[in-house]
């Protein structure tokens, strides 16, 4: 009887196998669903009701909308937080932030409602400023994803740039623009990744903080809940394409910065 033979390769098979149950068969559905109809005959109808109507692309620009808000609200508070604490020399600097990651340990649907609790004594009535609330409620829901990437790429630069950035003649602000800024852009393009892509998508904030406005990923629950799959695994469909190009987008904005670095001086 033979020995068994058993090489590293073999190793990827359950992650193979998990892709192909857990990925690639539930896109194939939806794919499915999303070009048939009701008698599961082909059509692009779905396709062309998404854009000819105005309440899909109204919650398709509301969602961009809250996602760019999001995202800026969290890189202007993200970045000088990172800053402050990778340039500093607190003893202590891990357990600050550690503070700031804290609030991900609990459960969201209890942060969600203990900021809406905060917001009501502040405003009164939450329908008053429902686009106010929901970029709160998102900013304080992701602003950790922010930091965290940003903290990592300013505590890993090496000082000695810095240094001789000052020799060169250049004052605090210019040495901050053209050499801080710049090489920690790969660390802002994967915050912003992290805050834009769920933002589009996480209608339970929303919901929460009682703001009647669908954005995407509510509106394909709402489909579904009617049992219309097919024009919800469009909507679905769409949203993963538009992920898609935004990640292909961000990811080739990285690798050129990274590939420029050599040039920080030189400008």
């Amino acid at each position: 009887m033979g020995k068994i033979r058993f090489s590293r390769a073999q190793l990827c098979i359950p992650y193979g196998l998990f892709l192909v149950c857990f990925v690639f068969a539930p896109l194939v559905v939806i794919i499915y669903y999303a070009f048939t109809n009701g008698q599961g005959q082909f059509t692009l109808e779905n396709l062309t009701s998404f854009f000819s109507s105005p309440n899909t692309i109204g919650t398709l620009a509301y969602s961009f909308g809250i996602a760019v808000v999001t995202t800026g609200v969290c890189l202007l508070l993200a970045y000088p937080v990172a800053y402050i604490l990778a340039r500093s020399s607190y003893r202590h600097k891990s357990v600050i932030l550690m503070i700031f990651v804290m609030p991900m340990w609990i459960n969201f649907t209890l942060r969600i409602t203990a900021l809406k609790e905060v917001l009501t004594i502040i405003e009164g009535n939450l329908s008053f400023h429902p686009f106010l609330n929901t970029v709160i409620g998102m900013t304080y829901d992701f602003l950790p994803f922010m930091i965290l990437p940003i903290y990592t790429t300013l505590i890993k630069l090496d000082g000695s740039l810095l240094e001789a950035a000052a020799d060169l003649g250049a004052d605090a602000l210019q040495t901050f623009l053209k050499v801080t800024l710049p090489l920690s852009v790969p660390g802002i393009i994967s915050g912003i990744v992290m805050v834009f892509l769920p933002s589009m998508t996480n209608y339970v904030v929303l919901d929460m903080l009682y703001n009647s406005t669908y954005i995407m990923g509510s509106l394909i629950g709402a489909y579904f809940s009617a049992y219309d799959w097919h024009n919800g695994s469009m909507i679905a469909l769409i949203l993963l394409v538009i992920i898609l190009l935004f990640t292909l987008f961000t990811n080739r904005y990285s690798d050129s910065d990274a590939g420029s670095r050599g040039g920080v001086f030189g400008a």
